[in-house]
């Protein structure tokens, strides 16, 4: 039988554990970061809410398209998206991390996705001249970014006139961004809020730059 004494001290420890947790969690939403190359397990496992499919479902790629994707991280979403453009379109993907890069580049490979060109570089800066892309997506990724702002606005300068931008949340990420202020940020923008599937707390929404008057769909 264990011993009250050692009931206190398990409680006890657990409860510092979470605390470290919250600890940790907080600093790093005050301190935007990429998920580290060392930490990648993390962001292989399923997400229920944020799906494949979803994903999917609300980006509507095409074949032919040239898309962009920023912070692929180890490219849970570029192969579906890749072979949905197929067979001329091509799927960019840019990370900051040297080390995600190769890990897209060699896993595009080995899944036999030669249309997805893993590119090393900034949401801040992104390296492609204006109108570009037919769509952009980026998910779990804003909050990371330190200047949320200047990202917005070069997604925004990088998409066709009549593009399309998608962006997926979900918590527990410490870096959630909430839907109504990010609605907000992206249509002061001139894109126009289209659609959204998923919940409060886990959702896919997507902004389109060529839609002016239309009723948008939201699914919850």
């Amino acid at each position: 039988m264990v011993s009250r004494r050692t009931v206190r001290a398990i409680a006890a420890l657990l409860g510092l554990t979470v605390l470290a947790g919250l600890g940790y969690a907080l600093r790093w939403r005050s301190n935007p970061s990429p998920c580290p190359y060392a930490q990648r397990h993390a962001i292989n496992f399923p997400r229920p809410v944020i799906t494949r499919s979803r994903l999917r479902d609300v980006l509507k790629p095409q074949p032919s398209e040239r898309l962009l994707e920023v912070g692929p991280g180890t490219g849970y979403y570029t192969g579906m998206v890749a072979r949905a453009i197929e067979p001329s379109g091509t799927l960019h993907a840019v990370d900051v991390q040297s080390e995600m890069v190769e890990h897209v580049r060699t896993r595009m490979r080995q899944e036999g996705n030669p249309n997805v060109e893993p590119i090393r570089g900034d949401a801040r800066s992104l390296p492609y001249p204006d109108d570009t892309f037919d769509a952009a997506y980026l998910v779990l990724v804003l909050g990371e970014i330190p200047d949320q702002e200047r990202a917005l606005d070069e997604l925004e300068r990088v998409l066709k006139p009549d593009g399309r931008l998608v962006i997926g949340e979900s918590l527990p990420d410490p870096h959630f961004v909430g839907f109504e202020g990010l609605r907000r940020r992206v249509e002061q923008r001139g894109l126009t809020f289209d659609a959204r599937v998923g919940t409060r707390v886990g959702y896919f929404t997507r902004f389109d730059a060529g839609i002016s008057d239309r009723s948008a769909d939201s699914v919850e």
